[in-house]
């Protein structure tokens, strides 16, 4: 047996060899746990490399240092293996879902998510998430024996509800309203429980997101010129920590002390996680995965006094930064590629590549052509959407 399969983990974490297994059945891996393998498989898949040119918040072309949705995904995964090992859980499964949690996103980040579900509104919606299934479940199409990648239930589960459950009285009042389609087309498949809330990996997965994003998105702020060092003094959870550097290291060079600052804010968010998830944890008395997911509330969360600080930090990031003049512009232009690429392509599916010829020739009516559609929009990076835009409209 593989030394990974060996490891003890919390009664509470999704154990290694108690899968629910896969929808189509495999020969078990000689060397790998299968939540490796969903792992592994996500890393190898076409829709993560394409992660390496889509938008975090500035557009991929518009600087090398800038975080892209790949750069997001490995920062993600690396903090969601990180508390999951603290805690006890599968790090092996926390990082799978962290690292597919954003494979459904479209060019330009939110802007060309907006931008989709508006147009998608008429057939079904768009949500990336829901994306992100049907991924990993029907658009790629590499192996043999299935489309998809095949992931276990806990993996799609984790995807579908790492931010809490869908349905249900503790749905969150976003996902009021029928369920997006490609949501739905998986459950159907495979009841993924919407109901409940996911495994404490996924949850580890969501507030690892909440980490990186905050953490970076004011990295990127910074050296976009949006704002500066000055107005984080201002805030909670950033000004103590430029304060803290500046006691043990006056006069640091610019660049230094921003780092050294920033990463002390990553470093409060995680033991804060860590320390409000242990005391959950212990205080719920789950003797298994599915005790977790019968809570009935989160276990991996901020602290209610970080959470209020976090707030006052991400106000401040929408209104400078993902609301910023220049970044509108930005929107605004983008947008305009979206929705004159959509229509097109629905007007004329010939233009779509030969590969996509088959699924077109198959569609059954404007809705599931439009859904093949909305499939290559949103599978674009966004220098190729800006040059079919270019070359197209």
């Amino acid at each position: 047996m593989p030394e990974t399969l060996a490891q003890p983990l919390a009664p509470y974490a999704c154990q290694n060899t108690e899968s629910r297994g896969r929808l189509y059945a495999e020969s078990l891996p000689s060397f790998r746990t299968e939540f490796q393998r969903d792992r592994d498989r996500i890393i190898h898949s076409s829709a993560f490399r394409r992660l390496k040119h889509k938008t975090q918040v500035f557009v991929e072309h518009e600087g090398d240092y800038y975080r892209t949705r790949l750069t997001h995904s490995i920062e993600v995964a690396q903090v969601a293996r990180t508390l999951a090992g603290v805690l006890g859980l599968n790090t092996d499964l926390a990082e799978a879902i962290a690292l597919a949690h954003d494979l459904g996103h479209t060019p330009f980040g939110h802007t060309g998510e907006d931008a989709l579900a508006a147009l998608m509104a008429p057939y079904g919606g768009f949500d990336h998430n829901a994306q992100a299934l049907r991924i990993v479940t029907r658009l790629e199409r590499h192996y043999a024996g299935f489309d998809g990648l095949n992931l276990t239930w806990e993996t799609l589960e984790g995807i579908a509800k790492h931010n809490g459950p869908v349905t249900g009285p503790n749905a969150d009042a976003k996902h009021a309203g029928p369920l997006p389609y490609a949501l739905a087309e998986v459950n159907a498949l495979w009841d993924l429980e919407l109901d409940t809330f996911a495994s404490a990996e996924a949850q580890v997965a969501a507030i690892s997101d909440d980490i990186a994003y905050s953490h970076h998105d004011l990295h990127d702020g910074l050296r976009s010129g949006l704002f500066d060092e000055a107005d984080l003094m201002e805030l909670p959870v950033t000004g103590p920590a430029f304060e803290a550097v500046d006691r043990l290291y006056p006069n640091l060079d610019k660049m230094r002390r921003r780092h050294e600052a920033l990463r002390r804010v990553f470093g409060v968010m995680v033991e804060d996680v860590i320390a409000v998830a242990q005391n959950r944890l212990a205080s719920a008395g789950a003797r298994s995965a599915e005790d977790i997911r019968g809570l009935g509330t989160t276990v991996i969360r901020f602290s209610k006094p970080l959470f209020q600080d976090l707030k006052s930090v991400r106000s401040f990031l929408f209104t400078r930064m993902y609301r910023a003049p220049s970044v509108m512009k930005e929107r605004a232009r983008v947008t305009e590629v979206v929705n004159g690429l959509f229509p097109l392509f629905l007007s004329r599916p010939e233009l779509l590549p030969a590969e996509w010829q088959a699924d077109i020739a198959r569609a059954q009516g404007d809705v599931e052509l439009a859904r093949i559609v909305a499939d290559y929009v949103s599978g674009m990076t966004d220098r190729f959407a800006l040059q079919e835009g270019a070359r197209l409209l």
